[in-house]
């Protein structure tokens, strides 16, 4: 064998989801293991030049993984999708991050070359199995202070990074919210959000047979005044609440991964290229913060500043958690880069299945603006961890800015962001250098 393998190049082919319910709505009735079979059947209706004997492994995450959930869900979903008995499967349980690291373990497999091709996802019905479920934590974690209560907690871990945030208040929290839900609602009426769901036949005594098409959680119509009424359920006089927040949530996603020469040989669709990946952990009390240094560590491995990503999708589990990102690498609120599409506070979050969609948005932000050669996705994790994925445009170049930003400029700006866990600067950026900077985007 050589000593000098070399890793092959890993391509996101296509991803799909299910709506997203909320827990006791619209997929009351409906198991988790067939919310995930329905959208392993859709990629391969989806990409019918794909052989489905050519599919190496399919992993498919979930953080309770009991009852429909369980009895290594990777394998059995692939079995009742009607993939053949010879391609195995597995599951994988990173909390948040499920799919996320379903998605990078099976690359990883695909870069080596231990596969070709892939399959990766993940499903939650948090109606049918809260998290944390049948648990049994070792009762050390608590007596000996290895993790304060508040870290299995995930609404008090937001309160705890407002105080790390103290300029992240409530209205600005607030104001997050309202524009995620208003620019969900605007990407359904455009129809960007469409064309990667899976519709899924649905039933209840009270209605009978039904279509679920649509996110359940979205709520049009959100205002500043509605936001301001709710209850702040895990600090008094605190500042997360329900609505900017993600709620309970029950869906399923599925990506199609493969190696760049075999996506092509087989004529299947080239929409991401994966460019580097990482995980850290945090304080367990603040894991809201754990996509800052997830992402410092990915752009350090990828040779990138944060300057060279122009098309972010981060999971909305909490609009601090999103805003201290933003903060960190002094990106506006509203950045138009970030989520335009919305995020889980519209969409909802079910837990393993979140980081595929994501991706899937990712890809559709990629095919609507070919100027733009590098994004990521990036999510908090339960109990104190970070994950976040740099992926590249392939269809970079075909309408390229007309005056990029010197590299030596970007590399000065990276110079003087202090890193995750460093004091934030004493003087803020000027308005007319971030608005010179902002010209020449």
């Amino acid at each position: 064998m050589s000593g000098s393998r070399q890793l092959r190049e890993v391509v996101f082919v296509d991803g799909v989801r299910t709506p997203f319910g909320k827990a006791k709505g619209q997929y009351a009735e409906t198991r988790a293991d067939d919310l995930v079979i329905k959208c392993i059947r859709e990629l391969m209706r989806r990409n019918p030049s794909l052989p489905p004997e050519r599919v190496d492994e399919v992993a498919v995450a979930a953080t309770t993984q009991i009852g429909d959930q369980g009895l290594t869900i990777g394998r059995t979903a692939a079995l009742l999708a009607g993939l053949p008995q010879s391609v195995p499967g597995y599951a994988i349980d990173r909390m948040c991050a499920g799919a996320m690291t379903a998605v990078t373990t099976t690359a990883s497999g695909i870069a080596f070359g231990a596969y070709d091709v892939a399959i990766a996802g993940g499903v939650e019905h948090m109606g049918r199995h809260p998290m944390g479920e049948g648990v049994d934590p070792n009762p050390r974690i608590l007596s000996e202070r290895i993790v304060d209560p508040d870290a299995l907690v995930m609404g008090k871990t937001a309160e705890n990074l407002h105080d790390r945030y103290p300029t992240i208040t409530k209205e600005r929290v607030d104001a997050y919210a309202v524009r995620s839900q208003e620019k969900t609602a605007a990407a359904y009426d455009a129809g960007k959000i469409q064309p990667d769901l899976v519709p899924v036949a649905i039933r209840s005594e009270e209605l009978g047979w039904g279509l679920a098409t649509t996110d359940e959680p979205m709520r049009r119509g959100t205002t500043m005044e509605s936001l301001a009424a709710l209850k702040t359920p895990f600090r008094a006089h605190g500042k997360v609440t329900a609505g900017n927040a993600a709620g309970i949530n029950d869906g399923a996603t599925a990506a199609l991964l493969a190696e760049e020469e075999t996506a092509r040989e087989l004529g299947l669709p080239v929409k991401m290229r994966l460019v580097a990946y990482s995980f850290v952990g945090v304080e367990p009390e603040v894991m809201g913060a754990g996509p800052i240094p997830a992402t410092e560590k990915a752009l350090k491995q990828a040779g990138l500043t944060i300057d060279d990503i122009e098309a972010f999708e981060v999971n909305e589990a909490f609009a601090v958690q999103v805003l201290a990102f933003l903060e960190h690498f002094g990106i506006a609120d509203d950045d138009p880069r970030v989520n335009p599409y919305g995020g889980a506070i519209a969409m909802g979050h079910p837990l393993a299945s979140s980081g595929v969609r994501l991706m899937t948005q990712l890809a559709r932000q990629f095919e609507e603006r070919p100027e733009v050669r590098y994004g990521l996705t990036t999510m908090c994790i339960g109990i104190g961890m970070g994950g976040t994925v740099i992926w590249e445009n392939p269809a970079w170049g075909a309408s390229p800015p007309s005056t990029p930003q010197e590299p030596v400029v970007a590399a000065a700006e990276e110079a003087t962001r202090p890193a995750w866990g460093a004091s934030p600067p004493s003087t803020p950026q000027e308005p007319v250098v971030a608005a010179a900077e902002e010209a020449t985007r």
